[in-house]
């Protein structure tokens, strides 16, 4: 199984590492049958997050028809301040990184079988800004879940949404909870569960599905 993780400029570090680290962690504990790529929709580059500068390395260009997941992180920067001053914003990032080469690909993606795409915090906010999720469930961080709402998505507040073929995670550390939520999906609890004793960390709440009951008022 692939997973590419795609890298865009003013990237948050985290939402790639967390998941990276976890999947990679995953692959040993799953025998090998598991490969993580960092990707661009450009191809390879070092590639510079919103984060004190911090660079990675996309290797390979991002391919929609190669089976397995897409996973597209928010973007770190400052929350508040006047783009016409020069300052960019996160919500200036997801919004660059919506209208750039990469929503096509990402796009084929979504339309692809055997393609499962996934966010993380401001990612689905990207996702939702270009157009691409409009009537699916999905969740953001806090900060975005009006505006995700106000794109036509369903906003769901939970830790993890699994829409089918659309996965989101909430806030940045929540990475980590869609990396497990991947194996378990892929190769069962117990091989999600080692990863998670290794890590020393605990899945918080429970992943939502457009399943089951709808609930009443409690």
């Amino acid at each position: 199984m692939l997973v590419q993780i795609v890298l865009f400029d003013g990237f948050d570090p985290l939402d790639v590492i967390a998941p990276f680290e976890v999947l990679a962690a995953g692959s040993d504990a799953a025998g090998g049958d598991l490969a993580v790529e960092l990707v661009a929709a450009d191809g390879p580059r070092e590639v510079v997050s919103g984060t004190r500068g911090l660079t990675l390395r996309a290797t390979r260009r991002l391919d929609p028809d190669r089976p397995g997941y897409v996973v597209v992180p928010g973007a770190s920067g400052p929350t508040t301040g006047d783009p016409d001053q020069g300052v960019v914003t996160i919500p200036v990032l997801l919004a660059r990184f919506a209208e750039s080469t990469a929503v096509p690909l990402l796009l084929a993606a979504l339309h692809n079988p055997d393609v499962t795409v996934a966010a993380v915090c401001g990612g689905s906010l990207a996702l939702a800004m270009a157009g691409l999720i409009e009537g699916r469930h999905a969740v953001t961080h806090e900060l975005g879940m009006d505006v995700l709402d106000a794109t036509g998505v369903h906003a769901v507040p939970a830790r993890v949404v699994d829409d089918g073929d659309l996965i989101s995670a909430g806030g940045v550390t929540s990475g980590l909870d869609l990396g497990l939520h991947i194996l378990e999906r892929e190769f069962g609890p117990r091989v999600a569960h080692a990863v998670e004793t290794l890590f020393e960390y605990e899945r918080r709440g429970i992943v939502w599905r457009h399943a089951g009951r709808s609930p009443v008022t409690i």
